[in-house]
């Protein structure tokens, strides 16, 4: 929460969305203790106004009763309190909407989870949290072939009437708001920093187009820098507003996994995407797959799942088309999420690194590698035949395919 205090507005004392963001920010006031309050008063207002025996018998600490008598004097020159009419009076100035668990735009899904935030802090298009959502997740160092089909479900997901979610990291994250927007949809952005803090830079540019045409949320206050601790926390939010978690990418230490035990604790139903057992951005999802997540292959395959929960009928799609619709690869300029390359071998030169690089762990034809490269076809199949001599790459019905 903001230190710097400079004369707030008065104007936080009567708004409608003060108690809840007082409740959000008391000082050591954990969200079980918050939600004990919801589940005793009608209106955090009357555990605001309590006596300290009521405050306190909710496991409210010095610091936070303290901060809660000032509240009772209206006295905005004590510190703490003037710290949180500030941040009331930064999201004002910078739009963004304060909901408190009590309005009726929180979203209803949300209310349902354990240690739901007391306010959410939006800027965007506040009506799509109500809207049915699917979440995407999976590596930060995707492969291209990860970031494709993020992208490409992405897409066909916003046809079928979901808004995507994801949390705007690098990878994965990105290439599924950026496929949802790229097909005239909606997107959801679960922050873990200040809902005016871009993180990470790369994504100032998709951040601004989440801002304008979908929606961006956090349950951080203006300024809260990226911490570690975040965005765990955040993976909560993303499955609680979600209805199912399609995991792309993951490994098997990776954070998707965390997103996709929490959806299930949450009773919402995790999807997974198989890859090539060669690719150990794969191995994440056939764990997940081993568990009981759904395997997909087509957007289908989510949409019957979830058919019967949105009393929803399925529409069918061509079993020959992966993903409805014909669209263009991602541009990686748009999320600035090109894979972290595999270490390879010192002796290589630039043309093989470059083929090797475009390879990913399903095959990819000639075609395919010459666009990807640039090379012309002659110069392509010499590099290609001496990576195979190395051992780093093997052909496979339909091309190439890296083994390293």
């Amino acid at each position: 929460m903001p230190l710097s205090v400079s004369a707030p507005d008065t104007a936080f004392l009567s708004s409608p969305s003060a108690p809840w963001l007082l409740l959000g920010l008391l000082p050591r006031f954990s969200g079980k203790r918050w939600l004990a309050v919801c589940d005793a008063f009608a209106d955090p207002l009357e555990f605001l106004d309590a006596s300290t025996a009521t405050q306190k018998a909710f496991g409210a600490g010095a610091e936070a009763r303290a901060v809660m008598a000032a509240w009772q004097r209206k006295d905005l020159d004590f510190p703490p309190l003037a710290a949180i009419a500030t941040v009331f009076d930064t999201c004002r100035q910078q739009a963004i909407e304060l909901l408190g668990w009590g309005s009726e735009r929180y979203p209803e899904p949300l209310r349902h989870i354990q240690d739901a935030p007391a306010v959410l802090y939006v800027r965007g298009r506040t009506e799509l949290l109500s809207q049915p959502q699917l979440a995407i997740v999976g590596s930060r160092n995707a492969t291209r072939a990860g970031l494709d089909h993020a992208w490409q479900f992405a897409g066909a997901l916003t046809e079928k009437g979901y808004a995507v979610t994801s949390g705007l990291a690098q990878g994965v994250d990105g290439a599924a708001h950026a496929g949802a927007l790229a097909a005239g949809g909606d997107t959801v952005a679960v922050v873990g920093t200040g809902a005016d803090v871009i993180y990470p830079r790369s994504h100032k540019a998709l951040t601004g187009q989440i801002v304008e045409q979908g929606v961006l949320v956090s349950e951080y206050p203006p300024g809260t820098g990226p911490k570690a601790g975040h965005f765990p926390r955040r993976n909560r939010i993303i499955s609680g507003l979600s209805r199912g978690i399609l995991v792309v990418e993951a490994g098997l230490r990776s954070g998707s996994l965390i997103t996709a035990r929490l959806a299930l604790e949450q009773g919402r139903e995790v999807f997974a995407i198989p890859g090539s057992i060669h690719n150990p951005l794969a191995r994440g999802c056939h764990s997940l797959i081993r568990q009981g997540a759904k395997l997909v292959e087509t957007v289908d395959d989510i949409e019957e799942e979830l058919a019967a929960w949105w009393n929803r009928p399925v529409e069918a799609s061509p079993a020959s088309d992966p993903v409805p619709g014909t669209r263009p690869r991602p541009q990686p300029e748009l999320f600035a999420t090109a894979p972290e390359p595999a270490p390879t071998p010192e002796h290589l030169d630039q043309r093989e690194i470059a083929v090797l690089n475009a390879l990913g762990y399903d095959p990819s034809s000639t075609d395919q590698l010459c666009a990807a490269t640039g090379l012309p076809a002659d110069q392509l199949m010499q590099s290609l035949l001496l990576l195979e001599m190395e051992g780093l790459v093997e052909s496979a019905p339909g091309g190439y395919l890296r083994v390293f």
